[in-house]
């Protein structure tokens, strides 16, 4: 497992099918909208929204589901859109279901969770997936 920076991020997301996004919100103006309406726009994953508090709710015609277990098939990228302190469990849970990538986008990198989960999971951080969606 490794620990990506801006530099692998394109690679990973290049790599990537599915891409499920933890932390969206139906608001337009939160980052979690508008980067992730890039990546649905450009049409190159299949997109899974995660976020037990809006699930069963549509956003981009997309159904959110409520957990990363919900997702019927396997996952390469799971990407966070939380608050650094709630980074674990997901991190816990994205290795549960055999993600390859979690990619903690600006303002959820939690620095000790990719320290002691490094050897479990691949980390992607300090790189926004909207900007790296732009060079696909």
């Amino acid at each position: 497992m490794e620990v990506q920076h801006r530099d692998d991020a394109l690679e990973a997301l290049k790599s990537a099918k599915v891409v499920a996004v933890v932390g969206i919100s139906p608001n337009p103006e939160r980052p979690s909208y508008y980067t992730t309406e890039k990546v649905v726009k450009k049409g190159k994953h299949k997109i899974y929204l995660v976020n037990p508090k809006y699930a069963g709710e549509k956003i981009f015609g997309i159904e959110v589901l409520p957990s990363l277990k919900d997702i019927p098939e396997p996952v390469d990228i799971v990407n966070v859109y939380r608050n650094p302190a709630h980074v674990e469990p997901i991190v816990q849970e994205a290795i549960e279901i055999g993600a390859k990538v979690v990619w903690l986008q600006p303002g959820a990198e939690n620095y000790e969770v990719i320290e002691k989960y490094k050897d479990r999971i691949s980390f992607v951080y300090e790189a926004c997936i909207g900007v790296e969606a732009g060079y696909l």
